[in-house]
């Protein structure tokens, strides 16, 4: 198995994401000795954002492809390779502002190749990187599964629908809401999102 494992929590050792997100890798290290992990922290390595020279190395958008810009289609390129050889992504997503983190949203705007991961045809966009399974590391503020806080939840949706764009259905969640709710309730619902590993990587098809 072939993993690719993301941090995206601008926090050290006190993002809940980072903690979880590694202890799932751990444990599926523990059931797959021979699984192969590759690490990016989009924090600490930081992509750059996406411009129209960026972009323009793998789309048309009309940005200038320049030899200023070879550096940064060097690296859109080694992203979606490492994206596209992974059979599993753990991915730590910290909500911020009810979405992602802006370095997780530079790294996702990376991978949307099209003729790599999706392409448009005359009926419509099809995604090119399904087969995968990934993992969401979701940590939030509040609690957003039920009304009236759900319709502000453009973390988890957006993550959904953006890998569903490239053909990935296979989602899975290790949670923990009310980060913000006080350190009793806080606590509760880390050793709640801990306590639900063990149930996820066994919902895993095996690879």
């Amino acid at each position: 198995m072939k993993i690719l494992h993301i941090d995206s929590s601008i926090l050290a050792e006190d993002s809940v994401t980072r903690r979880l997100s590694a202890e799932t890798v751990k444990k599926i290290k523990e059931q797959y000795p021979n699984a192969e992990v590759t690490y990016r922290d989009v924090v600490h390595q930081p992509i750059t954002h996406l411009t129209a020279d960026i972009a323009a190395g793998f789309r048309p958008v009309g940005g200038a492809d320049s030899p200023q810009a070879l550096p940064e289609h060097q690296v859109s390129q080694a992203l979606v390779d490492e994206f596209l050889a992974s059979e599993l992504i753990i991915i730590g997503a910290p909500m911020y502002n009810f979405s992602v983190s802006t370095q997780l949203k530079a790294w996702l705007d990376r991978i949307a190749q099209p003729g790599k991961t999706f392409q448009y045809t005359s009926a419509g966009p099809v995604g090119l990187a399904g087969g995968k399974q990934i993992i969401i590391v979701s940590a939030r503020g509040g609690f957003y599964l039920q009304p009236p806080f759900s319709a502000l939840d453009f973390h988890e949706k957006y993550l959904q629908g953006f890998f569903a764009f490239l053909g990935i259905k296979d989602l899975f969640y290790i949670r923990a809401e009310g980060m913000s709710k006080g350190e009793e309730v806080k606590r509760q619902h880390i050793e709640d999102a801990f306590a639900s590993v063990d149930s996820v990587i066994a919902a895993l098809s095996p690879q």
